[in-house]
C-alpha cells in the first residue's frame, strides 16, 4: 500500500510542541482485546476511552502520532455542523436531527473535560461562533436555522446587521451567534491524550503499518509491514483518508483539498469581538479563529481536487487570496502570514460521519469523522464504540451514522 500525502506546506501546530513523546515500532507478536489502527485524533480518542475503561488495547500508527491530518486540523470545536440543523431535519427527521446536534454539543463538553485532566496545556478555550450570512439572500434561511436551534434549547442569538457592525469592523446582513463552542490546539491535545492513555495501560506503536487483516473465529489477525502479527477480538479502524484497501472500499469519501494560514502574532486584535470564531453560509465556507499568542488562523478556498497542493507557488497563490479575505473583514489588522498549508479533507454524501460496526465483519468498527466537525465526531465515536465493544446498548444516534445507512443523492447546502 502507498501512503497518501495529506498536506503540503508548513504547519503551525507542530512548532507549538517541539519536544513530544516518540513511540517504538512493534517488534513482536501481540494478543490484545482491541487493536486500534490509526494514531490521529480519531484513533487516539478511541484508544484513550478504551484504555481508561480498563480494556487491553493496542494502537498501531504507520507514521507518527498526530502526524497526518491531525497536524493540519485548525482546532474549531462547534456543535453546529456543515449541514444545517433544518437541512438535517429534512434528511433524517426533526427528532433525530436534534438528537445529533445535542450529541455534538455534549461532545464539546466532553472534550473540555478531557482537556482539563491532561498534564499538557492543550489550548482549550470556551468561546462562541459568529455564523454570518455571506449574501443577503442567505438571511431568510439563516433565520429559519436560528429558530430551529433556539426552539430546541440551543444557546443562540440572532444578530442583525447593525449589531454586527457595532461589534466588528465589517457589516453582514445577519448572523447566528452560537454559544457553547470551543477551540483547541489539536496537535498538543492528541499527544497529551496519548501520553495519558499510556498511563492507563495503552500500548502505542509508531512506524507500524498494517498490511493485511484476516478475520477468524472471534479473532482478527493483523499483520504489520515487518511481518509481526497482532491478534485482537476487536479492531477499530481510524485511518481517515489513508489508503482504503483494508476497508475493501466499504466507504468512499469525497476527498477535496483546502487551504489555511496562520499569521505572525498581531499586536492589536481589539476590533475582533471577544475573539469569537467565525464562519459563513457560503459553501465552501471561509472560517477564522485566533490563537492564545494572538495569531489569526484563516482557512477555506476548498477545491474539488483530492491531492493537497504541494508547491510553494500554488500554496502562496491561495495564501494571497486568504489574506485578501482577512483584510476585507479586518481592514485595520496589520497581519503577516507565518505558516501556510494545503490539506486533504473528506466529506460524506450526507454530511455526517461514518461511525460503527462493519456490517459484514463482526468485531470490526470504524471511526471516520468526515467533515468540518471531525474532532467533535471523533469524540462521539470514542464513546459509541466503547459502548459497542462492551456490549452495551448503543446511543440512538448510532443509527444515523452507521456505515450501511441510506445515503441521499446529493448534499444539502445553504
Amino acid at each position: 500500500m502507498t501512503t497518501k500525502t495529506l498536506y503540503g506546506g508548513r504547519l503551525y501546530w507542530p512548532d507549538t510542541l517541539p519536544d513530544y513523546t516518540r513511540y517504538p515500532s512493534l517488534a513482536e507478536n501481540k494478543t490484545v482485546r482491541v487493536a486500534v489502527v490509526g494514531g490521529g485524533m480519531s484513533g487516539v480518542l478511541c484508544a484513550h476511552a478504551l484504555a481508561a475503561a480498563g480494556i487491553d488495547t493496542l494502537l498501531a500508527e504507520r507514521g507518527e502520532i498526530a502526524g497526518g491530518s491531525s497536524a493540519a486540523n485548525t482546532g474549531l470545536l462547534q456543535f453546529s455542523n456543515d449541514i444545517m440543523l433544518i437541512d438535517l431535519m429534512e434528511q433524517v427527521g426533526p427528532g433525530s436531527a436534534v438528537d445529533f446536534y445535542r450529541a455534538c454539543r455534549g461532545a464539546v463538553e466532553q472534550l473540555e473535560q478531557l482537556a482539563a485532566r491532561l498534564r499538557l496545556d492543550v489550548g482549550f478555550r470556551r468561546t462562541s461562533s459568529l455564523y454570518y450570512a455571506s449574501e443577503e439572500q442567505d438571511v431568510p434561511k439563516l433565520h429559519r436555522e436560528f429558530e430551529a436551534l433556539f426552539h430546541n434549547g440551543f444557546d443562540v442569538e440572532f444578530w442583525e446587521a447593525e449589531r454586527i457592525a457595532a461589534h466588528f469592523p465589517f457589516r453582514k446582513a445577519g448572523a447566528i451567534v452560537t454559544h457553547g463552542d470551543a477551540e483547541i490546539n489539536p496537535f498538543r491535545f492528541v499527544h497529551g491524550l496519548a501520553d495519558q492513555a499510556v498511563r492507563h495501560g495503552l500500548a502505542v506503536y509508531e512506524h507500524t503499518g498494517i498490511t493485511s487483516h484476516v478475520p477468524g473465529d472471534g479473532v482478527h489477525r493483523l499483520t504489520t509491514d515487518t511481518g509481526v502479527v497482532i491478534e485482537a477480538e476487536h479492531v477499530v479502524y481510524a485511518i481517515g483518508y489513508e489508503p482504503e484497501e483494508l476497508r475493501g472500499n466499504l466507504i468512499k469519501a469525497e476527498l477535496h483539498r483546502s487551504f489555511a494560514l496562520v499569521t505572525e502574532p498581531v499586536a492589536n486584535l481589539g476590533g475582533w469581538h471577544k475573539q469569537w470564531m467565525m464562519w459563513e453560509t457560503k459553501r465552501p465556507y471561509l472560517y477564522l479563529r485566533t490563537t492564545p499568542d494572538g495569531r489569526v488562523i484563516i482557512g477555506g478556498l476548498d477545491e474539488d481536487i483530492e491531492a493537497p497542493a504541494l508547491g510553494a507557488r500554488e500554496i502562496g497563490r491561495h495564501t494571497v487570496r486568504l489574506m485578501q479575505e482577512l483584510s476585507a473583514l479586518f481592514p485595520g489588522l496589520a497581519a503577516q502570514p507565518a505558516y501556510e498549508w494545503s490539506a486533504t479533507f473528506g466529506e460524506s454524501r450526507d454530511g455526517l460521519p461514518f461511525i460503527g460496526p462493519d456490517p459484514a465483519m463482526p468485531g470490526v468498527y470504524y471511526c471516520l469523522g468526515y467533515g468540518g466537525n471531525g474532532t467533535v465526531y471523533s469524540m462521539l465515536a470514542s464513546r459509541l464504540l466503547l459502548d459497542m465493544i462492551r456490549g452495551e446498548e448503543p446511543d440512538p444516534i448510532a443509527a444515523l451514522i452507521r456505515l450501511d445507512r441510506p445515503s441521499p443523492a446529493r448534499r444539502l447546502h445553504a
